[in-house]
């Protein structure tokens, strides 16, 4: 009987013990907090959502005549090759000024969208919100680094859209503009967490 209740014990210690693997392993490790730059691309990411969004449900025209704004940030000349040498505070400084226009650019549009009471309106109502908590919050990590700021220059609008078309072609090409704005913003927090983390 004593070897019996023995193996029983060690039996019993052993369930336990794998019980306590198990609740070690499924208790949640310490969270690390999420920093700002892990915020910065995470609202990006989900600016970039709304943005494709917009553009499936919204089915735009694609055949847009192009470069009716002439004041967007030029993407031409970023590439993926790049993200790699990227300076911290020179960027966030860009990313910042780049963001202030597409605010501009993008409440000009709500404006013309609501005269024309164009449907996506809501969603473009919540983007410019998005927006604009992604510019404080990566003012916030531009004050932490000391990145200047630059003074955004006064963007160049169409002017007034007399038909629901042009509104249309108008919400196209700013759409594509910065749903590709987006993918190499989110792209460059990601490349520069490390060298914020080094920073702060």
């Amino acid at each position: 009987p004593a070897v019996l209740l023995d193996s029983s014990s060690s039996l019993l210690f052993s369930l336990l013990l794998a019980q306590l693997q198990v609740f070690t392993s499924a208790s949640p490790v310490p969270q690390r907090r999420p920093t700002d730059m892990d915020k910065l691309s995470n609202q990006t990411k989900n600016l970039m959502k709304l943005t494709q969004e917009l553009l499936r449900e919204h089915a735009f025209d694609s055949d847009v005549e192009p470069h009716r704004f002439r004041s967007l940030p030029e993407m031409s000349n970023r590439s993926a090759n790049d993200l790699s040498n990227l300076e911290l505070k020179p960027t966030l400084t860009q990313l910042h000024a780049d963001l202030k226009l597409y605010e501009h650019h993008f409440e000009w549009l709500n404006r013309v969208s609501k005269k024309h009471h164009h449907p996506a309106v809501p969603k473009l109502v919540e983007m410019i919100k998005e927006m604009k908590s992604l510019i404080t919050l990566l003012h916030r990590q531009m004050l932490r680094v000391e990145a200047p700021r630059l003074t955004p220059a006064t963007p160049s609008l169409p002017p007034h859209l007399p038909y629901q078309f042009d509104v249309l072609q108008s919400s196209h090409e700013l759409l594509q503009h910065f749903k590709l704005f987006c993918d190499w913003a989110y792209r460059a927090f990601i490349s520069l967490k490390p060298k914020a983390s080094a920073v702060q």
